[in-house]
């Protein structure tokens, strides 16, 4: 299977009769300072670069962002944080993305979602993220060059340790533990967890741009070491 292929697999996507009447329901309905736009209202594939070295995995769209722009983490204020961070780092042309057509692109990064569906108050069940479970799993199957996974969040990080583990990329004993900035050296990646740049992190001070960049960095710094590691790919 192709990216493409895939990405045309997920927008067919009906499997959570609960998510797909939520996220038909806001598009319907919309609120007052879209009422103009055509929201997307379908599943949400992940974007950037097919040769990325950083595979970025948050929560889901949320449901006037991505569910309205049809990208993930574009025209929403957790997206201003995390392009404004990948711009910084390098890894993202502009700071802000507001629209698919926006000229927005991502070089050496992509970025995708454990759930692919906007779930009411942001809150996916456990079974629709085992659901999409295989869509992330085959995204990181194709994207062979990826050197570091950053979770963003809880369920974005235990969505990417799932799909590790069942590529056979992860063989450790323990179960890797989330916290912000926590790091673990697997054989041939790394895996990072950052808090999720949700309002409620970022309005708090929870999550700083500093402690953002800080992993970010940390990233870049990875990649290139395990360039030094492995050799070109």
């Amino acid at each position: 299977m192709s990216l493409a292929a895939l990405h045309r697999q997920v927008i067919r996507c009906r499997l959570c009769p609960r998510l797909v009447r939520w996220r038909e329901k806001v598009a319907h309905e919309k609120i007052r300072r879209f009422a103009d736009e055509t929201y997307w209202g379908k599943p949400i594939t992940g974007f950037g670069d097919p040769r990325a070295e950083l595979l970025l995995v948050g929560l889901a769209p949320a449901a006037h962002g991505g569910n309205r722009t049809g990208r993930i983490f574009t025209g929403d204020e957790s997206g201003r944080w995390l392009f404004r961070a990948l711009a910084r780092a390098g890894f993202a042309n502009q700071p802000e993305s507001v629209s698919r057509t926006d000229g927005l692109t991502l070089a050496g990064c992509y970025v995708t979602a454990a759930v692919r569906c906007a779930p009411p108050a942001n809150r996916p069940l456990p079974a629709e993220i085992h659901r999409c479970a295989p869509y992330l799993l085959e995204e990181l199957r194709l994207l062979r060059r990826v050197r570091v996974v950053v979770g963003l969040g809880g369920i974005g990080f235990r969505a990417a340790v799932d799909a590790l583990r069942s590529a056979g990329r992860l063989r450790l004993r323990r179960r890797p533990t989330f916290a912000h900035g926590v790091c673990h050296r697997l054989d041939d990646l790394t895996l990072l967890g950052s808090y999720h740049p949700s309002q409620q992190n970022t309005f708090t001070g929870r999550l700083t741009e500093a402690m953002f960049d800080a992993v970010f960095a940390r990233a870049r710094r990875e990649i290139e070491a395990g360039r030094m590691r492995a050799g070109p790919r």
